[in-house]
């Protein structure tokens, strides 16, 4: 008996990233219709330079097509999404770092905002518990800090340059976010 295959748009995204590895260009095609704008939109808090977005996006799409079976998955607690963001924002800081010698500080990438951003959010949704408590009432300005240099993986220069700050106030509030952390998880 042969097996039915699913069209693509009935999958999840852990199944599509698994038929990608197999060289399902729909899968792929079904992929990017999924995740390029919430990929695109979280770039762009990161980054105000649409070149280097455009860039990170077709590096990130083409590592995905040629590295889909490396992809780990629910078996190690991964999600496709997460994984992709890995991709991307590690893209991101290798762009940063490419432009570094020559760019100037990009305008800052997160503005007072009304609304929770979505990835907030999805952080939110995340990382919970006690550290998702802990994260949640730490100030905007030292969340964005610690969420660049710890959930992004960012060095103290690449934050400064990100969030249009001088490195000194970077230091600053990654150590005053750690304090802030550390007593809230005693």
């Amino acid at each position: 008996m042969r097996s039915v295959r699913k069209a693509p748009r009935a999958l999840d995204e852990e199944r599509l990233v698994r038929l990608v590895a197999r060289g399902d260009r729909a899968a792929f095609e079904e992929l990017y219709r999924r995740t390029a704008p919430w990929m695109a939109l979280r770039l762009r808090r990161r980054c105000a330079d649409e070149q280097i977005v455009a860039e990170v996006m077709q590096e990130t799409y083409l590592a995905v097509w040629r590295a889909a079976g490396a992809f780990a998955g629910s078996s190690t607690g991964g999600t496709a999404a997460g994984w992709l963001w890995t991709i991307a924002a590690r893209r991101l800081v290798d762009a940063f770092r490419r432009r570094a010698h020559h760019a100037e500080p990009p305008a800052a990438a997160a503005l007072p905002e009304a609304a929770p951003a979505a990835e907030e959010e999805a952080l939110a949704a995340t990382v919970g518990g006690d550290v998702g408590d802990a994260l949640r009432r730490l100030s905007p300005e030292l969340r964005q800090v610690l969420q660049a240099m710890v959930l992004d993986g960012l060095s103290v220069r690449e934050t400064a340059v990100l969030l249009g700050l001088p490195e000194g106030t970077v230091k600053t509030r990654a150590r005053r976010a750690r304090i802030a952390m550390r007593e809230a998880l005693a």
